[in-house]
């Protein structure tokens, strides 16, 4: 028992040491994961660009597929969204430790809602303008979790993956 606690009490002390924080200018992050959405499951890949110490701007690109019923018929539909976002990173701002990464900021994106010809539903394409906020936690200099909550558009309600610095 005593060897499991040291060895846990070990590793997490070494993923403290060896973690980093939001990217710095110039860098690049790589994200993916799953979506929430009463639209279907979303998975997305998007990457990060560091354009000031505290300031990210990035793109992703998400697609979902779901089914519904509509007047006693079962429709299947897909949503392919690309997106842009900038975001602010609160760390110097706060003092918050290197490991953790908390952000917020605005997205503007086009999604193609595809539904089947015959669907006369109320879903459609176009462009969205939403909001986000987030954190990140490091596990290594390379490779952290990330949560973030959004809305205002047809993109992901929020959403969880991994975050990979290349």
């Amino acid at each position: 028992m005593k060897k499991q606690i040291l060895t846990v009490v070990l590793l997490m002390t070494a993923s403290v040491i060896f973690a980093q924080g939001p990217i710095n200018k110039g860098e690049t992050q790589v994200n993916f994961g799953v979506g929430l959405s009463s639209w279907g499951v979303p998975v997305y890949v998007g990457f990060d660009y560091g354009v000031h110490p505290d300031i990210t701007l990035g793109a992703e690109l998400s697609y979902r597929s779901y089914n519904n019923n509509w007047n006693q018929n079962k429709y299947n539909h897909s949503i392919i969204g690309f997106l842009g976002n900038a975001n602010y990173h609160f760390n110097n701002v706060l003092n918050i430790p290197s490991p953790w990464d908390f952000y917020a900021g605005l997205n503007l994106g086009f999604y193609n809602w595809n539904s089947p010809n015959d669907y006369d539903g109320s879903h459609n394409s176009g462009v969205g303008l939403g909001a986000q906020i987030g954190g990140r936690y490091y596990f290594s200099n390379k490779v952290g979790i990330n949560l973030e909550f959004g809305g205002g558009n047809a993109f992901s309600n929020g959403k969880f993956g991994l975050t990979i610095k290349i």
